[in-house]
């Protein structure tokens, strides 16, 4: 069986910048709900209650689907992504006050200049090196005005751990997509191999998300003058519990 040499780990190319920029990621997770982004930002903006005309960061931004409800509230906001598929696609839905812009959140984005920085749907942990997600969360406090506020919406570790689903197939306009999960000590993986029904055979690429906990959170941001503030466990912003929430949604302030 043919596997072709376009591969997540080939060369020198991370697993996230062939896999993000790659038009069956797209094609995969095209479904992934506008409506919960909506109710999502809804109900975080009316708990974080921000000024009128705040300057606000979509880290990890994707097609914008947040950065758009973010925008449509007055807010000022700007959008990064390392895909430049990604950024092509929301550069479409540009306004006066929504702006996007493709850059690698590992080199700095900023200084003292947005009063929030939002990591959403995990877009956050990719890293092999730990000092590379430090770096991150350098660029993030660097770029956050005094008081500033950080969002980081990420996987919950233990609720994740137990609901691992090995093995799924799914077919999207007659690709198949092969899913297989696994974890370690450290990382959850998930390997999708891609059969395009093409002579060039299967495609196969595989993610790698680190098991940070609250704790590891709350290290890295003190680490780098970012004060924990609240914890919350879904995108309804729930009460958090380690065992039973799907998410761990943390907030974090910015010290001098």
């Amino acid at each position: 069986m043919k596997i072709s040499t376009e591969q997540i780990f080939s060369g020198n190319s991370p697993w996230f910048k062939s896999w993000f920029d790659s038009s069956f990621y797209h094609q995969l997770y095209a479904n992934r709900d506008e409506k919960e982004a909506a109710t999502f930002i809804k109900e975080l903006l009316i708990t974080l209650k921000p000024g009128s005309n705040s300057t606000m960061l979509d880290l990890g931004c994707g097609a914008g689907r947040h950065a758009r409800q973010l925008a449509s509230q007055g807010h000022r906001v700007t959008g990064v992504d390392l895909s430049s598929s990604s950024i092509r696609d929301a550069k479409k839905c540009e306004t006066p006050n929504l702006r996007f812009y493709r850059q690698d959140m590992r080199d700095p984005f900023g200084i003292n200049q947005f009063d929030y920085v939002f990591s959403f749907f995990t877009s956050f942990g990719y890293f092999k090196d730990l000092a590379e997600n430090h770096k991150v969360i350098t660029n993030i406090s660097d770029s956050l005005k005094s008081n500033g506020i950080l969002v980081m919406d990420y996987i919950n570790t233990p609720w994740s751990e137990e609901r691992v689903v090995p093995y799924e197939e799914k077919e999207v306009d007659g690709v198949v997509y092969y899913l297989t999960r696994w974890t370690d000590d450290r990382n959850f993986y998930k390997k999708i191999v891609i059969d395009t029904k093409r002579p060039e055979g299967l495609l196969e690429f595989t993610e790698q998300v680190t098991k940070f906990s609250l704790i590891d959170f709350e290290d890295m941001f003190r680490c780098h003058g970012l004060l924990l503030q609240e914890v919350y466990g879904d995108y309804k912003l729930n009460k958090y519990d380690e065992k039973k929430s799907s998410r761990l949604i943390l907030t974090a302030k910015k010290v001098d």
